[in-house]
C-alpha cells in the first residue's frame, strides 16, 4: 500500500474523545462479563518520572560548618525544638519524613514529553494509573529551597551519587510520592496516579541514556549511522550491556507491583527490551500479562536498522509485546519489513472481534460462557470505510450485540502475535489554549511587535540537534534572501535553537558560522535578518513569539512528532492565523496537509514555500488555519491514549479468550510415567530435540538428547519413536547409533522398526499413485526460475519448494500464488495436500503424514498406557489431533478403527479379508478389519506443544523450548543433565524450514 494514501489515523480513531471513552468502557463491561480479569489500572513504563526529586540537606550548599563541639553526654542539654543544629544522625542530613517541614525530598514536576504525560494523567479520569519510572540524577538541595524546575535547570546544590541513597531515603521518597501531582498537592478524584521510582546505578543510568540511546539508537531511528554524530570513535555495542541491564532493572521493578487484569504500556526507545524481560521476569504468569509499547519516535526502513549489530536483540525484545504501536503507518510499515527481512518471521493478518457485550437483559441469559477462540480472531474483514464510530451507542440498542472487529496486521514470532499498529499523538490543545491567555504573553507580545516594527517575522524553533534540520533551514532562508531580493529589509528570521540532550559543539559552531555569514551578506547597521537564540524559553515567551509570527518554519530532516508545530496553530486562533510550513518528513505532516509542505533538503523549494506563506492572502490564511485548527483539537494527546487503551483492550480480547496452553508439569508426568507398564514415546526431531538452526545440516543434538533417548530406549517398557520431516539418511547419521530407537522419515513416508535394531524401512508410498510428483515439479520449476534463490527439494514421497534464500516479502508472495495455484487446480484431481512451512511450500500425499504414523503404533501396541508426543509446528499437529480425540466405549475404554498405514503395509497372505483399490491406488481396509481398545486414559496422553502458551495447538501442554523437552525427559529417569546444547543455535535463527 502506498504510505501517502494511507490515512493517519484509523477508522473510527478520528472520533470525540467522549465516544472513544465509551467505547473503552463498553470493551471493559464485555470482557468482565466473560470473566475476564481487570483491575482497571493502566500501568506506564517511561524512562524518567513526571517529577523531579532532590534529596534535602541541612546545611545550605557553600557555607561552612562551624568546628564541632565537644562531645555532650545524652540529658544534659535539652534539645531546642527551633533549631536544626540540634538534629543528629539521619535526621540532621534528612529531617524527619513524618514532619511536613522536616520532609527528606523536595518534589517539583519534570518538564519535557508534556504531550505524553498530558495524555497519561487524562486517563485518571476513567483509570487508575500507575507511572514506572527512572528518578533521573539525584540532586542535593538545601532545605527550604525549591527545585527550579520550569526552565528545567537543576536544583542547586551536588549530584548525590547512587549508592549514597540509602534505603531509608529511598523509602521515604516513596512515601513521600503518593498522592503527589504537578501542584505538589493530594490527588483529587475517583482515580488515582501513583509513581514507583526505577533505582539505577550512575554507570549503568547513563551508560544506557547517554550512551546507547543518544548515540545509537537515536541516530539510527532518525536514519543516521553513529558515526555521523560521535565527536569521537565509539564501538556502537560499547554501551548495550547497561542498556540491557536498565532494561532489565524496569522489568524487576514492574513485575513487583504488577496485578493481574492490569494493562501495560511501554514507552519510546529506551525501554524496546521491557516486554520481552517483563514476559521472562513473570514466570509463567508472563504470558498472560497484556503489554503494549509505543514507539515515540520514526522507525527507519530495514535497509537503515540491519546496520545496527543488535539488531535482533532490539527486535524481539518489542516482538514481547501484544500491540506495538507507532506514529505513523509508514513507521509501522518499516517495523514490520524489518521483522521479516532481518529476523525472518512471517507477518500475519488477524481481525480481533470485540466480545459480546450483553445487557441487564442478557447477561443471565448467556449460557454459552464465554465466547471461543473462533470468536475471538475472525476471518472477516471489516471495512475501514464501513467501520462504525461508535460502537458503545449501537451496543445499547439490542440485548446482546458484538461490535466490530478490528482488524491488525502484525508478526508471528515463534507462535506469539504481536500486533502492529499506529495511532499519532496530539497535544492538550485546553492546556496550550490557556497558557497562550497567560498574563505574562500579552506584554512580551507587545515588545516584539515594538521591536520589529512592520517587518515580516518567520519564526523557527528548534532543538540544536541534526536531525532537526537547523543549517538546512538557514540555508533555505539565505536562498530566500538571495532569490527573492524584494524581501531584503523587509522579513527577519527568528530562529530559537533549545540546548540539546547531548552537546554537540561542532553544529553550534556551524549554525553560528552561518547566521554570522548571512546578516553579513544581507545585513546592514540598521538591519539583521537572522537573529539567533540559542536558549530554553519561557512559556510566556515562547507563546508570544508564537502569536507574533506571520509565518512559522518548521524543517526537521526526520522527525516523530512535533509539538510546536501543533501550538504554533492553536497560538495563532486569536491573532494573524499565519501559515505554517512543515517538511514532509515529520510524522504529523500527514495529518496537517493544509501546511506548505517541502522537501527540507530541496532549499529551493523551502524558499519558495517562505515566499508563499509570506504573500498569502488573508482569506487562504483563515481557511488553511481553520482545517489545521480543527485536526489540532479534535486529535489530542487525550485522545491519543484512550485510543491506546481501546487498542490494547482488543488485544486482550484476541489473546485471553484463546486456549491457553498449560506449562507441562514434571511431577504429573513422572507419576503417570511411574505408573504405566507399557510407554510410547513420539518426539519430533528439529525445533523439538534440537533448535530451529538457520542452516538444517547443523541442526545436530545435544549430549543431553543423546542422554535421553539412550536412557529412554534401554527400558523394555519404552516405545521410542522420532518422527520427523528428515529424510533417512539425516536420522540414521545422527542416531542409528542408538538400538531400539524407532524412526519416522519424510512425515510418516518411511518407518523404520525400533525392535532388535531392524536397519529395514517400510515404505508407505509403494502402493500409492505417486504420478502427481512430476506435475507439480513442472509448477514448483516455474515458479523457481521467477524467483532468485528458491530451490526445489524432492523427496521420495513428496517434492518441496525452498524460498529462504529469497528476498523474504517476494518470496512469500511467490510462494501465496503457487499455493493457490496448486489448490485450485492440481488439489482437486489428486490425492495430494498442500502444507505451508517455514519458508517453503511442499506436497505431499494425503495418506502420508506425521498423524497417520501415530495412528499406526497405537494400533499395533493397544496395550501402551502411557503416551508422551511432543513437536513444534504445523506437520505435529497431525499428531496431536490422531492423540486428541477416542470415541469412548460405555465401558469407559476407547477403541479405535484400523488406520490407512496399517493396510498399505498388509500383504496380501497377511489379511483374511479382501481388499479394494481407490482412486488413488491405495488399497483400504475391509469390513473385515478389526478395531481394537486401547488401554490408554486421557489423563496418561501428555501432547506437548514446544513454544510459548499462547501458541496456537491442539495439544494439551506445553513447554518453551528443545532443552525444557529434553529436561523433562532427565527428570522422569532420574538424570540429570549437564546443560549443553549441542551445535543447534538458538530459538533466534528460525529460518529452517519445517521438518
Amino acid at each position: 500500500m502506498d504510505t501517502f494514501t494511507e490515512p493517519y489515523t484509523r477508522a473510527g480513531d478520528d472520533i470525540s474523545l467522549d465516544a472513544v471513552r465509551k467505547q473503552v468502557s463498553a470493551l471493559e463491561d464485555a470482557h468482565r462479563a466473560q470473566g475476564t480479569p481487570l483491575s482497571g489500572r493502566i500501568i506506564h513504563v517511561c524512562h524518567y518520572l513526571p517529577v523531579i526529586p532532590s534529596l534535602v540537606t541541612r546545611t545550605p550548599s557553600g557555607v561552612l560548618s562551624p568546628p564541632p563541639t565537644p562531645p555532650v553526654l545524652p540529658g544534659e542539654v535539652p534539645p531546642s525544638p527551633s533549631d536544626d543544629s540540634a538534629v543528629t544522625g539521619a535526621n540532621a542530613a534528612h529531617g524527619d519524613s513524618n514532619s511536613q517541614d522536616q520532609r527528606r525530598w523536595k518534589l517539583a514536576p519534570r518538564y519535557g514529553h508534556a504531550a505524553m504525560f498530558s495524555g497519561i494523567r487524562s486517563l485518571s479520569a476513567t483509570h487508575d494509573q500507575l507511572i514506572v519510572g527512572w528518578t533521573g540524577d539525584i540532586m542535593s538541595v538545601p532545605n527550604g529551597a525549591t527545585p527550579n524546575s520550569e526552565e528545567n535547570v537543576s536544583p542547586p546544590g551536588d549530584r548525590v551519587p547512587n549508592a549514597q541513597v540509602t534505603q531509608a531515603d529511598r523509602n521515604a521518597l516513596e512515601s513521600e510520592l503518593v498522592g503527589y501531582d504537578d501542584d505538589g498537592h493530594s490527588t483529587i478524584g475517583t482515580h488515582k496516579i501513583d509513581y514507583v521510582p526505577v533505582w539505577l546505578e550512575d554507570k549503568v543510568a547513563h551508560g544506557h541514556y547517554d550512551g546507547y540511546c543518544k548515540t545509537t539508537l537515536w541516530p539510527l531511528f532518525h536514519y543516521l549511522l553513529w558515526q555521523d554524530v560521535a565527536t569521537e570513535y565509539a564501538s556502537v555495542d560499547a554501551n548495550y550491556e547497561q542498556y540491557e541491564q536498565a532494561n532489565q532493572a524496569f522489568a524487576s521493578r514492574l513485575a513487583s507491583v504488577l496485578k493481574p487484569g492490569d494493562l501495560v504500556w511501554v514507552h519510546d526507545y529506551h525501554l524496546l527490551l521491557v516486554p520481552r524481560l517483563l514476559r521472562a521476569a513473570m514466570g509463567e504468569r508472563g504470558s498472560d500479562v497484556i503489554i503494549g509499547l509505543f514507539v515515540h519516535t520514526p522507525f527507519p526502513s530495514s535497509e537503515v536498522f540491519r546496520c545496527l549489530p543488535r539488531r535482533k536483540e532490539i527486535l524481539e525484545g518489542m516482538l514481547g509485546a501484544n500491540l506495538v504501536c507507532f506514529q505513523t503507518y509508514s513507521y509501522s510499515r518499516h517495523f514490520l519489513s524489518t521483522c521479516v527481512r532481518v529476523c525472518g518471521y512471517e507477518t500475519a493478518s488477524r481481525t480481533v472481534a470485540a466480545p459480546m457485550i450483553p445487557t441487564s437483559k442478557s447477561a443471565t441469559s448467556n449460557r454459552n460462557g464465554p465466547c471461543s477462540c473462533s470468536c475471538a480472531e475472525s476471518t472477516t474483514t471489516t471495512s475501514p470505510a464501513t467501520a462504525p464510530t461508535a460502537g458503545p451507542v449501537e451496543l445499547e440498542r439490542s440485548t446482546t450485540k458484538r461490535s466490530s472487529g478490528e482488524k491488525y496486521i502484525g508478526v508471528d514470532a515463534q507462535g506469539h502475535f504481536a500486533a502492529v499498529g499506529h495511532c499519532p499523538v496530539g497535544v492538550d490543545a485546553e492546556r496550550v489554549k490557556r497558557d497562550t491567555l497567560r498574563p505574562g504573553v500579552q506584554p512580551k507580545l507587545d515588545a516584539l511587535k515594538a521591536l520589529y516594527g512592520d517587518k515580516k517575522i518567520i519564526v523557527g524553533r528548534d532543538k540544536l540537534d541534526v536531525v532537526k534540520g537547523v543549517l538546512q533551514k538557514l540555508r533555505a532562508f539565505e536562498k530566500l534572501l538571495h532569490d527573492y531580493p524584494e524581501w531584503r529589509g523587509e522579513v527577519v528570521l527568528i530562529q530559537v535553537t533549545s540546548p540539546a540532550l547531548t552537546d554537540s559543539p561542532r553544529l553550534e559552531r556551524q549554525v553560528s558560522e552561518l547566521v554570522a555569514h548571512i546578516n553579513g551578506e544581507y545585513g546592514s547597521l540598521h538591519f539583521i535578518p537572522v537573529h539567533h537564540y540559542h536558549q530554553t524559553l519561557k512559556k510566556d515567551e515562547f507563546y508570544a513569539l508564537l502569536e507574533a509570527a506571520d509565518l512559522g518554519v518548521i524543517t526537521p530532516l526526520r522527525d516523530g512528532m512535533n509539538t510546536t508545530s501543533m501550538e504554533f496553530v492553536i497560538a495563532q486562533e486569536r491573532t494573524k492565523k499565519s501559515p505554517l510550513v512543515l517538511s514532509e518528513f515529520m510524522g504529523i505532516s500527514q495529518h496537517m496537509s493544509e501546511a506548505l509542505l517541502v522537501n527540507p533538503w530541496d532549499l529551493g523549494d523551502v524558499a519558495a514555500a517562505m515566499n508563499r506563506g509570506l504573500l498569502m492572502s488573508e482569506e487562504s490564511k483563515a481557511s488553511r488555519h481553520a482545517a489545521l485548527h480543527r485536526v489540532v483539537t479534535t486529535h489530542t494527546s487525550h485522545t491519543w491514549a484512550s485510543v491506546l487503551v481501546k487498542m490494547l483492550l482488543f488485544q486482550i480480547n484476541g489473546q485471553s479468550t484463546a486456549r491457553r496452553t498449560p506449562y507441562l508439569p514434571k511431577d504429573k508426568l513422572k507419576e503417570s510415567y511411574d505408573r504405566a507398564k507399557k510407554r510410547f514415546f513420539l518426539f519430533d526431531y528439529d525445533g523439538t530435540l534440537t533448535p530451529i538452526v538457520k542452516t538444517p545440516a547443523m541442526a545436530v543434538p545435544s549430549a543431553d538428547a543423546l542422554l535421553a533417548l539412550t536412557k529412554l530406549t534401554s527400558d523394555p517398557a519404552n516405545i521410542v519413536y522420532i518422527v520427523s520431516g528428515r529424510d533417512q539418511a539425516f536420522l540414521e547419521l545422527h542416531l542409528g547409533h542408538i538400538r531400539h530407537l524407532g524412526m519416522s522419515a519424510e512425515h510418516g513416508g518411511f518407518v523404520r522398526e525400533p525392535q532388535n535394531g531392524d536397519r529395514e524401512w517400510i515404505n508407505f508410498t509403494e502402493k500409492l499413485d505417486m504420478g502427481w510428483m512430476d506435475e507439480v515439479a513442472e509448477i514448483f520449476k516455474y515458479y523457481t526460475e521467477r524467483t532468485t534463490g528458491s530451490n526445489i527439494e524432492a523427496k521420495k514421497t513428496a517434492i518441496v519448494w525452498h524460498y529462504r534464500a529469497s528476498d523474504p516479502e517476494w518470496g512469500l508472495f511467490q510462494c501465496r500464488q503457487c499455493q493457490d495455484l496448486l489448490e485450485n487446480n492440481v488439489v482437486s484431481k489428486r490425492p495430494i495436500e498442500v502444507l505451508v512451512g517455514k519458508k517453503n511450500l511442499e506436497v505431499r500425499p494425503i495418506a502420508v503424514n506425521k498423524g497417520e504414523i501415530v495412528k499406526r503404533l497405537l494400533y499395533t501396541n493397544p496395550d501402551a498406557e502411557f503416551v508422551f508426543c511432543a513437536g513444534d509446528d504445523k506437520t505435529d499437529e497431525d499428531m496431536f489431533r490422531a492423540l486428541h480425540v477416542f470415541p469412548s466405549t460405555p465401558s469407559g475404554k476407547a477403541t479405535m478403527e484400523a488406520p490407512l498405514s496399517v493396510t498399505l503395509t498388509n500383504k496380501p497372505s497377511s489379511s483374511s479379508g479382501s481388499s479394494t483399490s481407490t482412486s488413488s491406488g491405495s488399497d483400504v481396509q475391509t469390513p473385515t478389519t478389526p478395531d481394537v481398545e486401547l488401554a490408554l486414559r486421557p489423563d496418561d496422553i501428555f501432547t506437548t506443544s514446544v513454544g510459548p502458551s499462547s501458541k496456537r495447538t491442539l495439544a494439551g501442554w506445553h513447554v518453551t523450548t528443545p532443552e525444557e523437552v529434553i529436561d523433562h525427559m532427565l527428570y522422569i529417569l532420574g538424570e540429570r543433565g549437564n546443560g549443553a546444547t549441542g551445535s543447534g543455535g538458538t530459538l533466534a535463527n528460525v529460518e529452517s524450514s519445517s521438518l
